[in-house]
């Protein structure tokens, strides 16, 4: 191989590299204890188990239900949307692992809140740890960059106070 062709290849090879970092890094759920971030592969397996456990009540769009701001007559507040319209990216990585790991009212609990009650069930029996990473990695992956990064640092502060 010329010196030419070399020096193509190997430009080639760093800028490669470069985009899947910058790829990487740009679906990896910041701050989190998981030591896995995920994959395109993730985010495609998330999004089907989001299909699958999350859509009947969340939307398949991420929408959430109506009204999801006003409780019900039973007093619980409809399913919200995990879009950039809602307020998931308000919350840290590992509020939003418990919530869905241990339902809202588990997690709810382990934050020493127990007068408010919340439709969001438990989903430990149904998805695995990494099964609600790559949930959340694909809802993350569809947020604006100003909600990620914002996201992002809350679940950071969050990691260093041990909150």
């Amino acid at each position: 191989m010329d010196a030419g062709r070399m020096k193509k290849f190997v430009v080639f090879g760093v800028a490669a590299v470069a985009v899947a970092g910058g790829a990487l890094w740009f679906i990896s759920p910041k701050g989190t204890t998981n030591s896995t971030a995920p994959s395109a592969a993730d985010i495609v397996a998330g999004q089907t188990l989001y299909v699958e456990s999350c859509a009947s009540c969340h939307g398949v769009g991420l929408k959430g239900q109506p009204d999801w701001q006003t409780p019900g007559e039973d007093g619980i507040l409809p399913a919200p949307p995990h879009d950039f319209s809602g307020h998931t990216w308000h919350h840290s990585d590992s509020v939003l692992f418990d919530y869905t790991k241990l339902g809202g009212k588990g997690a709810l609990a382990k934050m020493g809140v127990d007068d408010f009650e919340s439709g969001m069930p438990a989903f430990e029996d149904v998805l695995s740890d990494q099964d609600i990473w790559n949930v959340l990695g694909y809802i993350k992956s569809t947020w604006p960059d100003q909600a990620r990064d914002s996201q992002s640092k809350r679940s950071a502060a969050e990691a260093q106070t041990g909150g």
